[in-house]
C-alpha cells in the first residue's frame, strides 16, 4: 500500500522556488503561510490555526481553528494530520525569519519523533531526524553536518570526508558541521540520543 505524503507550509522563509506540489496526496498550511499558496494558486487541503488576521477563505478549502495559545501552530497542526492518520510529512518554511521559531520547529519536531517522518526542507538544505541507522543516496560532493539535540553517542558514519568512527557529539561541546560527501551513499549510525542531519542542496 502506497504511503500517503503530505505537503505542509509553515510561515517562516518562503521557497524561492515553488515547490512541485503534485506529487503530494495533501497540501496544507498553517494560516499564516496560506498567502504563499494563494499568490502561487496552490489550493490546500486544509489551513490551520487561530485565522486572527486571515478572513478572505475560499469556501473549497476547509479552515480548522487552533486557538490553544500553549501550543505553536506547528504543533497543532502535526496534531491534526496525526489524527488524520497522515505520517509521512514534508516541511517547508520552518526556517528563516525569527530563529526562535526556527529552534522551537526543531524541538516540536523531536517531540514527534516516532510518531511522524518529517523531512524540513528550506532555501539551501533539507534535514531531518535520524534513524539510529540512516542511509542517504544520491548525495556525492553535498555539504552534510550533523548537530546533536543534545547529544548523540557512539557514532559512525562512512562516505564522509571526514569520518566518525565510535564518537560522540555533544551540543555545546562539539557538533559535526560542514563534513563532505566523497560516495553518492552515506551511512549513519549511532547508539543513542538525537540527531539531526543537515544536507546542503549545492
Amino acid at each position: 500500500m502506497k504511503t500517503k505524503k503530505v505537503f505542509l507550509l509553515l510561515n517562516g522563509e518562503a521557497p524561492n522556488q515553488v515547490p512541485n506540489t503534485s506529487n503530494y496526496d495533501v497540501i496544507c498550511a498553517t494560516d499564516g503561510a496560506y498567502q504563499y499558496l494563494k499568490d502561487h494558486k496552490i489550493v490546500p487541503d486544509f489551513i490551520s490555526g487561530d485565522f486572527d488576521s486571515l478572513f478572505d477563505i475560499p469556501n473549497n478549502i476547509q479552515a480548522i481553528e487552533t486557538p490553544n495559545q500553549d501550543l505553536t501552530d506547528f504543533d497543532k497542526i502535526l496534531q491534526i494530520l496525526f489524527d488524520k492518520g497522515f505520517k509521512t510529512i514534508d516541511v517547508f518554511g520552518a526556517s528563516g525569519r525569527e530563529q526562535d521559531h526556527f529552534l522551537g520547529n526543531l524541538h516540536t519536531a523531536i517531540q514527534w519523533k516516532g510518531k511522524l517522518q518529517l523531512t524540513f526542507y528550506d532555501n539551501h538544505s533539507r534535514y531531518f531526524l535520524a534513524d539510529n541507522s540512516t542511509e542517504i543516496s544520491v548525495c556525492k560532493n553535498k555539504i552534510v553536518s550533523l548537530v546533536p539535540f543534545p547529544e548523540a553517542k557512539k557514532i559512525n558514519t562512512t562516505g564522509l570526508q571526514y569520518p566518525l568512527k565510535n564518537e560522540d557529539l555533544t551540543f555545546g561541546k562539539r557538533i559535526g558541521t560542514r563534513n563532505k560527501t566523497i560516495d553518492n551513499q552515506i551511512t549513519i549510525t549511532f547508539k543513542n540520543g538525537t540527531l539531526f542531519i543537515f544536507i546542503n542542496h549545492k
